[in-house]
């Protein structure tokens, strides 16, 4: 019998788009697979042939992050935590889609070996999640930073470096990913550049200056990573 691949947060932006290039896989709801219930978890599993488990479901803003810690560390390291102890019992291979906010951003342009050191509470708890991953030898870690099609906003950051990447150009890579047998840490996402040459490549060219010291929590100033590793496995 053919392995399934099972999708967390299939309503999400990520798992909308995955769903689209690849109706084949499994997404189910919120309802019937809610990744901080073990037992329905476990239940649904157990009534799949699942191969492969792509884990995108999380709490992804940071100032709610910031005021719900309670909520994040629920979702994003317990769930994920409960997500990969079935994984390890039932040897599935688990994908996690983590974030480029694990480091510091002093310096940019990170490896998948550099030390990771979050500076504020999302990024603490995507980390969180990643320790528990690290303990399934079937995982891969895929770090990376994505964005609708269109830049929704009307200003954006002249101070932030970052290697994000539209959502129709991440998700064809996490399925390629997904679907071959590499395991550990793969950093993904495009040029390096400001978050407003960011929008402006998108077409916004009427986007005004944002500073990220003008918010009321913390944002790392450089998280651009180096995709080298993923253009020499990848091909």
């Amino acid at each position: 019998m053919e392995k399934l691949t099972l999708v967390t947060g299939g309503s999400g932006l990520l798992g909308s788009e995955i769903k689209r290039l690849e109706p084949k896989y499994i997404f189910p709801s919120h309802s019937s697979f809610n990744i901080t219930n073990y037992i329905q978890l476990e239940n649904f599993i157990s009534s799949q042939n699942i191969g492969t488990i792509i884990h995108s479901a999380a709490l992804i803003s940071a100032p709610i992050c910031l005021n719900r810690p309670i909520d994040a560390i629920s979702t994003n390291i317990i769930g994920t935590a409960f997500l990969t102890q079935l994984c390890i019992k039932k040897d599935i291979r688990l994908i996690y889609i983590s974030t480029d906010y694990v480091f510091d951003g002093k310096r940019g342009m990170y490896t998948e070996e550099d030390p990771v050191l979050p500076v504020n509470a999302y990024a603490w708890s995507k980390l969180g999640g990643e320790c528990s991953i690290q303990l399934h030898p079937k995982s891969l870690i895929i770090r990376l930073s994505f964005s609708t099609n269109e830049f929704p906003h009307p200003k954006a950051f002249i101070d932030q470096w970052t290697t994000r990447e539209t959502v129709s150009n991440t998700a064809p890579k996490i399925i390629k990913l997904a679907e071959s047998n590499i395991c550990g840490i793969i950093h993904i996402g495009g040029q390096r550049q400001t978050a407003k040459e960011y929008a402006i490549m998108l077409g916004k060219t009427d986007v005004q200056n944002l500073s990220i010291h003008d918010l009321p929590f913390h944002l790392p100033k450089d998280t651009s990573l180096d995709t080298s590793k993923y253009k020499r496995i990848m091909k």
